[in-house]
């Protein structure tokens, strides 16, 4: 009896490290192909400019196999969002996440996807906005833009990708902030994508604009365009000179930012999961990755915040706005 006793324990012994074998190879095997990084907004725009420094400094730790980067829009970036939830949760099709994937739920009761619909990998990069007009403007400082949009009576313009879009609520949170109505004080041109908004300013079409920092700084740097207001915690260092929403005392404004993160979808195999974040904790390191950060004008956050938890939080933020400005009734 004894002696049977011990071959079953043999047995399951055996069977154990054969299982944990498996499991470690499979977990050093992946990836072992090309992993697709879906950019859910357009070409030029803060996230495709994300998704490529990502791809392109993850590159060197994924055992030289691509991380491809796709672009997939529409629908304030639920397209791209809905295709990664609705994947295979394998590792090889993955979202560079950003603000409105937490937004569009918030203020969109009906949105296909939800703000928890996803395995949270981890937080990428904190994104500042900013406020800018043309540089051949007659608008000098954010006093002077209130002044124009009050005395408008609506005339005042202002690109974004849509009144729900991050970008909107940019400009919405700030004249909400000074007391004046956010749906009607100033008139809001839609465009798409971070380039062709950065060009309504630069043609004329707008009076100005507040969006992601990566889009607008290399117009800036060229003095094309004068920036008026930044949405960060802190001051940009690329910009020392110009005030937070923060500091000047808008308590909304003060609180909208931009973000990436990566995300998968649910039910990811834990050793994926690992995996990718053996694989940002050598991002988080990469001069690459800092660098190109910096020229986007973004810090990287990549460890800093517990993503579940941050995530929330911004749903929680952004669907308060939405039920006070009258988009959830």
């Amino acid at each position: 009896m004894f002696q049977q006793l011990k071959k079953a324990a043999g047995i399951a012994a055996a069977i154990l490290a054969t299982t944990t074998m498996i499991s470690t190879a499979q977990a050093d095997a992946y990836p072992e192909k090309a992993v697709t990084l879906v950019a859910p907004y357009g070409a030029g725009g803060a996230s495709d400019l994300a998704a490529r420094a990502l791809a392109e400094t993850a590159t060197n730790y994924t055992g030289g196999q691509p991380v491809v980067v796709v672009n997939k829009t529409g629908n304030g970036g639920m397209n791209g969002a809905r295709f990664v939830s609705e994947a295979d949760p394998d590792g090889y099709t993955l979202l560079l996440s950003r603000v409105g994937m937490a937004l569009y739920p918030a203020v969109y009761t009906d949105s296909p996807v939800g703000w928890d619909a996803y395995t949270f990998l981890g937080m990428l990069e904190a994104t500042p906005m900013i406020l800018a007009v043309n540089a051949n403007s007659d608008i000098q400082t954010i006093d002077d833009l209130i002044a124009k949009i009050k005395d408008s009576n609506g005339a005042t313009t202002y690109a974004a990708s849509g009144p729900t879009a991050i970008d909107g609520f940019t400009v919405q949170a700030l004249l909400s902030d000074v007391g004046l109505d956010p749906l009607t004080a100033s008139t809001l041109v839609p465009y798409k994508g971070g380039s062709a908004l950065a060009a309504a300013l630069l043609g004329g079409h707008v009076d100005f604009l507040a969006i992601a920092a990566g889009s607008l700084m290399p117009h800036i740097e060229a003095g094309k365009m004068r920036p008026l207001m930044v949405y960060s915690p802190k001051r940009m260092a690329a910009l020392p000179d110009v005030p937070t929403a923060k500091e000047l005392g808008y308590a909304q404004a003060g609180q909208v930012g931009g973000w990436s993160g990566l995300y998968a979808p649910k039910g990811l195999p834990e050793d994926v999961v690992a995996k990718w974040t053996e694989i940002l904790g050598q991002v988080a390191t990469d001069e690459q990755w800092l660098d190109l950060a910096a020229k986007r004008g973004s810090t990287s956050i990549i460890g800093d915040e517990d993503p579940a938890a941050f995530v929330k939080s911004q749903f929680e933020l952004y669907n308060g706005m939405a039920k006070k400005f009258g988009y959830i009734q």
